[in-house]
């Protein structure tokens, strides 16, 4: 089954007309046609318009155009519903922009296209990317391939659950507190999360400007450095991107890792890790040593303020970034007798229960006589947060924990306790606070039921080649991202 295939098998074939873009993307939409009832990955797509792109991919390659300049001509794949595309929908996953269109492609999308993408549809998210399940959606709750009574993850759990279904053969989504990765982990794919300013934001709809980060979902590492290659760069149009230079990130993969230093944080081994999730973490820690990592206890001693700091500084980001939908300049509007009744009326008909708690705790820290006592002390404490990592990278080359404490839980379980679903973003938070790169990749799975573990790899800012390098090690010699849920 083509839609089954990894980026690097699909432009193999692809390269020696083995297979046609066409066919390619009919069987992803074959796919999505068969499974999706089911799952509810997808938001929306265009199978017309897919086919459309995918004949052009075939006519590009029958002219000459090769997989070395344009690395995903004929791939079928699709955003987070977050990403702009140009003539596609951009609902954020909200009422506010039910009918909304975007006029122009954010950068990424441009990369996509420019490097012969095939943009089938978008994904299904938490509301304005708030949320850890997937659940808080305006269009319907998301569900994990694995076990349709769970979540996903969130909020890119459209993203995530769409690779590991197969409906597509890689996906972006975005990660301001775990996003890509939690999700990835929840799903038993890969996701990366790439250092602050390594990818262009423009054309991400803003939920925390400073933490925002667009990042790849794919079946295994090489994919996921394949699209690394091709979204990351500078951009002037986002002051915030990083005028680096941009290695090839599929380079260093399958180079040993031998003499690397891993550390392994004190504080992420806590009570309340599930003991399925621990043991699997011993056991790929085991193994990464095998591979001849050396393993280095180390401490990041201001773990147990990430979560407070982060829903501090998120919120405050949120309550000023979701002002500007205000039922004035674009998306749904009820009327009111005035511009405030107007507002008010908008904001209150078209967000959901999830964003409206993150608007007011946000405009709360942020307000006159709680700004220092809120905001301030929680950006002194990210600067501790990020002196942790400093710190620790000076002793090793990256650091090994979970990604989640948990397995995927089932859908409600936890609805009714916010605090509860913040706190599994405990391993995750803290990367997006300093700035630094992340990875999830599959690492086993609980005993009963079944159910996906990712193994967390944290690196340096600007140090990408370095986790997909260990990543990639740790997965060629394991089994685990092979293994496919039985949806049918």
């Amino acid at each position: 089954m083509l839609n089954q295939l990894t980026i690097a098998e699909l432009t193999e074939r692809l390269a020696r007309r083995e297979v046609s873009a066409r066919a390619a993307t009919q069987a992803c939409l074959d796919r999505v046609a068969a499974v999706d009832g089911k799952l509810h990955a997808f938001l929306s797509h265009d199978p017309a318009d897919a086919l459309a792109q995918a004949d052009a991919a075939d006519q590009a390659i029958a002219a000459g155009a090769t997989h070395a300049q344009r690395p995903l001509l004929g791939v079928p794949v699709a955003l987070k519903d977050v990403i702009a595309v140009k003539g596609q929908p951009l609902t954020c996953g909200s009422k506010i922009l039910g009918k909304f269109i975007s006029p122009y492609d954010a950068t990424v999308a441009e990369k996509l296209k420019a490097a012969g993408a095939v943009l089938i549809g978008r994904l299904n998210m938490d509301e304005f990317a708030m949320g850890s399940s997937t659940e808080n959606s305006a269009f319907g709750v998301t569900r994990n391939p694995w076990d349709t009574a769970r979540i996903p993850g969130g909020s890119s759990g459209g993203s995530a659950a769409a690779v590991a279904a197969d409906e597509v053969i890689a996906t972006l989504g975005s990660d301001t507190g775990g996003s890509v990765r939690q999700p990835a982990a929840l799903c038993g794919c890969v996701g990366l999360k790439p250092t602050y300013g390594r990818v262009s934001r423009y054309g991400l709809v803003a939920f925390a400007s400073s933490l925002d980060q667009i990042g790849p979902l794919a079946k295994n590492v090489r994919d996921a450095a394949t699209m690394l290659n091709v979204i990351a760069g500078h951009d002037p149009l986002d002051s915030t991107s990083i005028p680096n230079a941009v290695p090839d990130y599929t380079a260093a993969l399958g180079q040993s890792i031998k003499g690397l230093k891993l550390g392994l944080p004190k504080e992420y081994m806590i009570g309340g890790l599930d003991p399925d999730v621990k043991s699997a973490t011993d056991a790929a820690v085991q193994q990464l040593a095998k591979l001849g990592a050396e393993i280095v206890e180390i401490s990041l001693p201001h773990t147990d303020y990430a979560v407070a700091t982060y829903y501090i500084i998120a919120t405050a980001e949120a309550s000023a970034n979701l002002a500007r939908f205000d039922g004035i300049r674009y998306g749904a509007r009820v009327d009111g007798a005035d511009p405030i009744e107007l507002y008010s009326k908008t904001r209150g008909a078209g967000f959901g229960a999830e964003v409206k708690r993150r608007i007011i705790l946000g405009t709360y820290v942020l307000s006159s006589g709680y700004h220092d006592a809120y905001y301030l002390h929680a950006q002194k404490v990210r600067t501790l947060i990020r002196r942790d990592f400093t710190n620790a990278f000076a002793k090793v080359d990256a650091i090994v924990a979970p990604t989640t404490p948990t397995a995927a839980f089932k859908i409600g379980e936890k609805s009714e306790d916010p605090l509860q679903l913040y706190l599994g973003d405990i391993f995750t938070l803290s990367c997006n606070l300093a700035g630094i790169c992340g990875l999830s990749v599959p690492c086993g799975f609980t005993k009963s039921p079944k159910l996906p573990i990712g193994l967390q790899l944290l690196g340096q800012p600007f140090g990408e080649e370095t986790i997909l390098k260990i990543a990639h090690a740790y997965e060629q010699s394991t089994g685990w991202h092979k293994e496919k849920p039985s949806l049918s």
